[in-house]
């Protein structure tokens, strides 16, 4: 047991909060550093993300042989993938099998939900309350919190009126729901919406889908994944891994050009069919600019729009599913058979965008003059992003600062690791780091060793608490504004910049400048003594 220098007891040298892929491994991690670690999670069970995401057609949109860890090269070996796009059965089922491979389940507490972390300036540590009333006493703690964690469910006028039931994506029933014979509504088309519509349609009696804004969706050829190719891989898997952290999102995919400008128009048209065809989500990588270069991105959101009309019957339901906006600007998804389920019989869409929802009525939902009746609503609504499940706890540092307070106007950390004036707490995917721009996990695994060495250097040198510099702060979060402007990400409305929650600010939360300058980034700030920390 470590003690505070007032001798005060110490329960954990580090408390983890979260038990997805970022928390485990942080656990993990902890205990390899010598420290000791615990986690709170508020679910009944450990996968974070995947533990709560169980909607139909739920499943990654990154190829399992890169979705998944790469700090034990036995657990690499051992486990056998079943599919390109793993669904979120076997993801969840991966997880497990790392907790109990490492007997993580013992330092773990489940239906724990964190209300409060507060900072105890006598003492150094950090004072952690729970929904259950449980209180620890933590040196350092680590939110692994995921950025896609607390749903987004917007304020519907009726809602409380309405007779049916009543569905999030994100927060799914873990055994699942009968749709047979109901007239089923689903409001939003994101990422979650665009896997779970083509299976809800084909059980529904019918199903209305309700749209503000029209998204990209890429076919995500998805296929299973032969013994063959797994040994391939497997027999250099360090390889892979190596290559992949020298490209910009961690996935080692070559561009077919650095220009869909330097090519003929017969020449580029024919590459976009290849990689739509076999690509996946990373169709979004076919050229060098696509995001970058404006007219480079027309020629792509030209090409997906004219999909979107060929595979829908209906030129005005093909007309209602276009995007407007560039392609890329908003994070893409991956689909199978979205845009032919809307030649369905059974489904109806309904553009909100110019005439928003009025009202949730008792038997359905009230669009201008016109009552759609229904008896199930499912809202794919998106999430309160990268930063939504901090503030939703009362985190509070130097002098009771509150972190809803220090981000009320724009959030902030260095790195997306560290904040200043909440010293010795630390993010995983927080403002201004890669977050969901690159693979999660390899991001994840990245965070977790930075944050394990710096508290290494901490015990070395005989030192107890670090946080973030104002200014390298504030110059960190400009580095990250500017870069994310410089992309055609930047250029709509999205969760990126917190678009999607009414009162947040809208500021360009992930890094954008790609994974190997982030990490050199990080690697400088640790070879340089902690430059841009204050140690004490």
């Amino acid at each position: 047991m470590s003690t505070t220098p007032s001798q005060t007891p110490i329960d954990y040298d580090v408390l983890i909060v979260g038990a997805g892929f970022a928390g485990l491994y942080a656990l993990h991690k902890m205990r390899q550093s010598g420290f000791s670690a615990h986690i709170f999670e508020a679910g009944n069970g450990v996968g974070g993300t995947w533990y709560w995401n169980r909607y139909p057609g739920c499943r990654c949109d990154i190829e399992s042989i890169h979705y998944s860890y790469q700090f034990d090269e036995d657990l690499q070996q051992d486990w056998v993938w079943t599919e390109r796009y793993a669904t979120q059965p076997e993801i969840l089922s991966y997880i497990e099998h790392v907790a109990d491979r490492f007997d993580l389940r013992k330092d773990i507490d489940l239906n724990t939900r964190v209300t409060d972390a507060l900072w105890q300036e006598e003492d150094s540590c950090w004072l952690v309350k729970t929904e259950t009333g449980q209180e620890v006493r933590a040196r350092y703690c680590i939110m692994a919190t995921g950025p896609l964690s607390v749903p987004n469910m917007p304020e519907f006028k009726g809602l409380e009126t309405f007779t049916g039931d009543t569905y999030h994506t994100g927060l799914w029933p873990h055994d699942g729901v009968d749709f047979k014979g109901k007239r089923v509504a689903i409001i939003g088309t994101g990422s979650s919406a665009i896997q779970s519509i083509p299976l809800i349609a084909k059980q529904a009696k019918h199903l209305t889908v309700f749209q503000r804004t029209a998204n990209y969706a890429i076919p995500a050829a998805n296929r299973p994944l032969n013994a063959g190719e797994l040994d391939a891989v497997k027999a250099d898997y360090a390889t892979l891994r190596t290559r992949g952290k020298q490209y910009p999102t961690t996935i080692p995919v070559d561009p077919a050009g650095p220009s869909a400008l330097d090519v003929s128009d017969d020449e580029r048209e024919n590459i976009y069919e290849e990689w739509w065809q076999t690509k996946g989500l990373m169709f979004q990588a076919t050229f060098a600019d696509l995001l970058f270069v404006d007219e480079a991105n027309d020629t792509v959101s030209d090409f997906v729009r004219r999909k979107i009309q060929s595979l829908v019957e209906d030129p005005k339901v093909a007309a209602i599913l276009t995007p407007e906006n560039p392609f890329g600007c908003k994070r893409m998804c991956v689909d199978t058979d979205y845009y032919k389920t809307f030649n369905r019989t059974n489904v109806t869409l309904v553009d909100v965008k110019e005439t928003p929802i009025d009202r949730i009525v008792p038997n359905g939902v009230l669009v201008g003059e016109t009552t759609y009746d229904i008896d199930a609503v499912i809202f794919a609504t998106g999430y309160d992003a990268v930063t939504g499940a901090m503030t939703k706890m009362n985190i509070r540092g130097r002098d009771n600062i509150g972190l809803r307070e220090k981000w009320g106007d724009s959030p902030a950390s260095l790195l997306g690791i560290t904040i200043h004036g909440f010293p010795n707490l630390f993010t995983i995917n927080g403002p201004g780091s890669p977050s969901a721009l690159v693979n999660m996990i390899t991001g994840s695994e990245h965070h977790v060793d930075w944050i394990a060495d710096c508290l290494l250097h901490l015990r070395e040198s005989g030192n107890t608490m670090i946080e973030a510099d104002k200014s390298a702060e504030d110059s960190w979060m400009a580095h990250n504004q500017v870069v994310g402007q410089a992309s055609i990400r930047s250029a709509c409305d999205s969760w990126y910049l917190g678009a999607n929650i009414p009162g947040k600010p809208r500021v360009f939360m992930p890094y954008l400048g790609g994974f190997p300058a982030y990490a050199e980034k990080c690697a400088a700030v640790a070879r340089d003594g902690y430059e841009g920390l204050e140690i004490a």
